[in-house]
């Protein structure tokens, strides 16, 4: 398989097998105008099996979703083909619109214009509550 080099772009490297396609949604990479490759279950020597985003355009990337959906990726940011920055990301300590309020009653879901935040309150367990109303996040185990 040839996947070609990119000249200004991302790579998103170290990505947990299977986790591609999730970043690719949330991200919203499909509304890009620009070449994205995504290859997944790439032989890996420290991860067994990883996936791998390929973006070329420097586009604006949201480091709270990765990091919330895996926290273990890195990012290599290319210029002119060459890498000249590595970020290697973390759990974000507070997610803002990425995850929705599923409590009926909390005040996120009377008022549309405010924004869904939800703060982590178990790192060990990757545990996100809403600010507002304390609700547990449905989906903070990816």
């Amino acid at each position: 398989m040839n996947i070609d080099s990119i000249n200004n772009g991302y790579v998103l490297d170290h990505i947990k097998a299977g986790n591609a396609i999730k970043i690719y949604n949330y991200l919203k990479l499909d509304t890009q105008d620009c070449c994205i490759a995504m290859i997944r279950n790439v032989k890996s020597s420290k991860m067994g099996k990883k996936d791998i985003i390929k973006i070329d355009s420097l586009i604006d990337i949201d480091l709270d979703v990765l990091g919330y959906i895996d926290p273990d990726i890195t990012i290599n940011v290319v210029k002119d083909g060459e890498i000249v920055d590595k970020k290697h990301i973390r759990i974000p300590q507070m997610l803002t619109n990425v995850l929705h309020c599923k409590n009926p009653r909390c005040i996120t879901n009377a008022e549309d214009t405010l924004d869904h935040v939800f703060k982590l309150t178990d790192e060990a367990n990757r545990t996100y509550r809403c600010i507002y109303c304390e609700m547990k996040a449905k989906n903070s185990k990816i």
